[in-house]
């Protein structure tokens, strides 16, 4: 399988459940999943991490040439890019929700996955009467798997162990 990563696993992880001072060992298993090449993100994911000035913009910015951050300017991506501009432009809801929506990585994400056949990995969940566009909610649309990044780390077999 393959994992495409959303923004807000690295900033949740950071900011609540892993943070770099307590729990390397989260950080050292993405840097084993990037190698095995289980796991990627998008260049404009980040884009967005990369312009903090704290200890996740450095770690994003040391991952630049690895890889990790697919480009999104394929045809492919392009194409379903264009889809889901106008899924969300005609699915009801209000023209704020879907700027916000198309000025941020969401829906490039969901492109790329869905041209990878990858997993998209998000701490949003989905709810059909929500104001905002949720993730989930247009993957379940376009038929790309959404998880939870606990279900990724249980379906990797992480373990973090203390030695």
């Amino acid at each position: 399988m393959l994992y495409l990563l959303d923004s807000n696993i690295f900033i949740e992880a950071k900011n609540r459940y892993y943070g770099m001072d307590f729990c390397p060992a989260f950080w050292d298993f993405l840097d084993r999943q990037i190698e095995l090449q289980t796991i990627i993100s998008t260049k404009n994911v980040f884009d967005e991490l990369s312009t903090w000035d704290d200890e996740l913009a450095d770690w994003i910015k040391d991952r630049e040439d690895s890889g990790f951050f697919l480009p999104i300017d394929d045809k492919e991506t392009q194409e379903e890019f264009i889809k889901i501009s106008n899924y969300v432009v005609s699915a009801g809801y209000t023209s704020d929700a879907v700027s916000t929506f198309l000025d941020v990585a969401d829906p490039w994400i969901i492109a790329k996955a869905k041209t990878l056949e990858a997993i998209l990995v998000s701490h949003e969940k989905s709810s059909p009467h929500a104001k905002k566009i949720k993730i989930p909610n247009v993957c379940d649309y376009f038929g790309v798997k959404c998880e939870s990044p606990f279900e990724m780390l249980r379906n990797l077999n992480a373990k973090f162990i203390l030695p």
